[in-house]
């Protein structure tokens, strides 16, 4: 009977522990499996209490450290007497105004003057005049050298005297180059030294075709006047000789040359420009003052008029060197009428005979080792 009783007060317990577990949500089922299951020895003599488990420590992940910046650039105080490097254009200027200052930024000796004027040129002067301009700057003295890149949007009619011609006619080339000659004649005037970039190709087969036509009218205004001219049509052409928008930038790598227009220089791009100018700068500049060759051996002749010789990249001081800067003090320059009818120029004196040569005293710079020694001439006149 006692085994009975038992069996039932046994089975009534696990009844009331196990009808609790299957009245649980699904979502604490596992829950309830994780807690340890009550046996009939804990029952009868009672669960040991449970030991509560140790502290979890939860460590705090570290935060990743950022990688460090490059330290900015110094900003170095320009020199009270810095050369002043003015650009002068339409929107070419002005983004390579933005990267000459970013070229020159730590040479305290020159600074750089941004002059450019977006949607100019020398067509539309009742927009912005350019010859006006110009004389304004000399006159306030604000610049010692002047950067001249223009002409992306002077493709189009110009008017002089109430008088429109159509873009690159001959009536248009002719007014063009008067507000070229213009421009160059107030800096010559001036003293002023001028560095005039050509334009470089464009996406658009028709407008590069034109640009470049007007580059001619830059590089024959700018020999004529006295201008350094660069030429740096061929340094952004692609390797099939073609318009591209990528190219080598300073460091050899590949990068994008132009900006969408293909029109723009994109930053790399006018950095690369800058660089090359800076070459030409170096004719001048050399990190103090400016330096500029005035002497013209052709002034005051017929010859003075004339359009200079091209030779492109070698600045004033090449072409004093092909006008014949260099002639003997003791002869006056000749005028070009006088060389056009020059008379024939006297047979040059042979010079010193065979004879004349071994009878040299011994001592005299002509002996050559088998001169005469004088003190035998006089003894054998004595005999």
């Amino acid at each position: 009977m006692k085994r009975v009783f038992v069996f039932l007060l046994i089975a009534l317990f696990a009844t009331i522990d196990v009808a609790p577990a299957f009245a649980q949500a699904e979502t604490r089922v596992e829950v309830a499996q994780q807690q340890k299951r009550r046996t009939l020895f804990d029952v009868l003599f009672g669960a040991e209490p449970q030991q509560a488990p140790p502290p979890v420590q939860q460590t705090q992940p570290r935060k990743a450290t950022p990688a460090a910046l490059p330290p900015p650039k110094p900003q170095v105080e320009k020199a009270a007497d810095a050369t002043r490097l003015a650009v002068f254009g339409d929107s070419l200027a002005v983004d390579l105004a933005k990267a000459l200052e970013r070229f020159y930024a730590e040479d305290p000796n020159l600074v750089v003057i941004n002059q450019g004027v977006g949607s100019s040129g020398f067509v539309r002067d009742d927009y912005f005049d350019w010859n006006k301009t110009i004389g304004e700057q000399i006159a306030a003295d604000s610049f010692d050298l002047a950067i001249v890149i223009i002409g992306v949007n002077d493709r189009q009619e110009i008017r002089v005297n109430g008088q429109s011609y159509n873009s690159l006619t001959p009536q248009w080339t002719a007014a063009y180059q008067a507000r070229l000659n213009d421009f160059l004649g107030q800096l010559r005037a001036a003293r002023k030294p001028v560095i005039w970039v050509g334009l470089p190709p464009m996406s658009k087969t028709e407008y590069s075709a034109a640009m470049s036509q007007i580059s001619a009218l830059y590089k024959l205004a700018a020999f004529s006047g006295g201008a350094e001219y660069l030429d740096i049509y061929e340094r952004f052409l692609g390797e099939d000789g073609k318009y591209s928008s990528q190219g080598p930038d300073v460091n050899g790598q590949n990068a994008r040359m132009r900006k969408d227009d293909g029109i723009h220089f994109s930053t790399a791009g006018a950095d690369k420009l800058a660089f090359y100018i800076s070459q030409s700068i170096r004719t001048f500049y050399r990190g103090g003052g400016i330096t500029v060759a005035v002497a013209d051996p052709l002034l005051g002749t017929d010859a003075a008029a004339m359009l200079r010789p091209p030779y492109q990249g070698q600045g004033q001081t090449r072409l004093l060197e092909v006008a014949g800067a260099v002639v003997p003090i003791s002869r006056a320059p000749q005028r070009a009428a006088d060389l056009l009818i020059a008379a024939p120029q006297p047979a040059a004196d042979m010079g010193f005979s065979l004879e004349q040569l071994m009878a040299a005293p011994i001592g005299r710079a002509d002996a050559f080792g088998v001169g005469i020694n004088p003190s035998e001439t006089e003894n054998e006149g004595q005999e």
